[in-house]
C-alpha cells in the first residue's frame, strides 16, 4: 500500500479568469492527520473540491494511495475512497436521518468487510440513532454536524476530508466533533481537517499546511512547528 494516502503537486487551480490556487502541493500520509489551515478566501475548500472532482485543475495532479485521479469525475474519485464533510453540512434536509446515510452507503474496495454501517454510525452517535426516522432538517446544527460525518463515513472511505467540521458549534459541540475526529484517527482513518482555528488543529493533527492567498507557505510536522514556537499569526489572520 502506498504510504502516501493523498497527494495533490502543483496544483493552479481557477474561477472564471480568478486564479485561486497557485502551485498548491500538500502530502497526507497513511492513517495521518493534516491540518489545513488559513484565513477566509485562502483556498482551503478549493483545494478540497480540487481533490473530489467537483472543480478540475488547470495544472498539477491529485493521486489518491498511487492512483492518478485528476479531473477524474466526483463518483470515480468516492469509489476510490475519498469523502467530504463539506463546508455548511449540506444534509438532504427533506430526508430522514437514516436516508440520508444509506443514501451514501458503499461497500470498500475490494473484498474488505464495510467498517461503517448503520450500526457502527449509531454506536459512534447515539442521537443519530435515537433520531434515525426524523427529518434531518428537523436537528440541531450540531446533529447535522453528526449526520454529515456520519453520512461521510457510510461510504467507508479510506481518506475523510472535513471542511470546517466546527463552524457555526458551540464550544461543547465543538468539543465533541473533535472527539470523534480523534476516534476516527485513532482507527486509522487518513485525515484532512480543514480549519480556521488553529488552536483546534495543532491539538491533533500530525502535519500542517497553511495557505495564504492560494499558496502554500507553511509545511511541516506539528511537532516541529510546535517545538520552535513558530508565530504563524500573520499567515492566520489571528493576533
Amino acid at each position: 500500500m502506498a504510504s502516501e494516502a493523498l497527494v495533490l503537486e502543483d496544483i493552479d487551480a481557477f474561477y472564471g479568469d480568478s486564479h485561486v490556487l497557485h502551485q498548491v502541493s500538500l502530502r497526507l500520509g497513511h492513517g495521518r492527520l493534516l491540518g489545513l489551515l488559513g484565513r477566509n478566501g485562502a483556498g482551503k475548500s478549493t483545494s478540497m473540491s480540487v481533490t473530489v472532482g467537483l472543480l478540475a485543475p488547470r495544472e498539477g495532479t491529485v493521486q489518491v494511495f498511487g492512483h492518478p485521479l485528476t479531473g477524474r469525475t466526483p463518483e470515480t474519485i468516492a469509489a476510490h475512497g475519498v469523502a467530504l464533510v463539506p463546508q455548511g453540512r449540506r444534509i438532504f434536509r427533506s430526508l430522514t436521518v437514516r436516508e440520508n446515510l444509506m443514501v451514501a452507503a458503499r461497500r470498500p474496495r475490494g473484498a474488505a468487510a464495510a467498517l461503517w454501517t448503520l450500526e457502527t454510525v449509531g454506536e459512534l452517535f447515539p442521537l443519530l440513532r435515537a433520531r434515525r426516522d426524523q427529518l434531518a432538517a428537523s436537528l440541531s446544527g450540531g446533529e447535522q454536524q453528526m449526520l454529515a460525518i456520519g453520512r461521510a463515513l457510510m461510504s467507508n472511505p479510506r481518506v475523510l476530508l472535513m471542511d470546517e467540521p466546527s463552524e457555526g458549534l458551540a464550544p461543547q459541540l465543538v468539543a465533541e466533533v473533535m472527539t470523534t475526529i480523534r476516534r476516527l484517527k485513532a482507527q486509522g482513518l487518513s485525515i484532512v481537517l480543514v480549519e480556521q482555528n488553529p488552536k483546534l488543529v495543532f491539538d491533533v493533527a500530525d502535519d500542517i499546511v497553511i495557505l495564504n492567498s492560494g499558496r502554500v507557505v507553511v509545511d511541516a510536522p506539528a511537532d516541529e512547528l510546535r517545538r520552535s514556537g513558530a508565530d504563524l499569526r500573520h499567515h492566520l489572520g489571528v493576533y
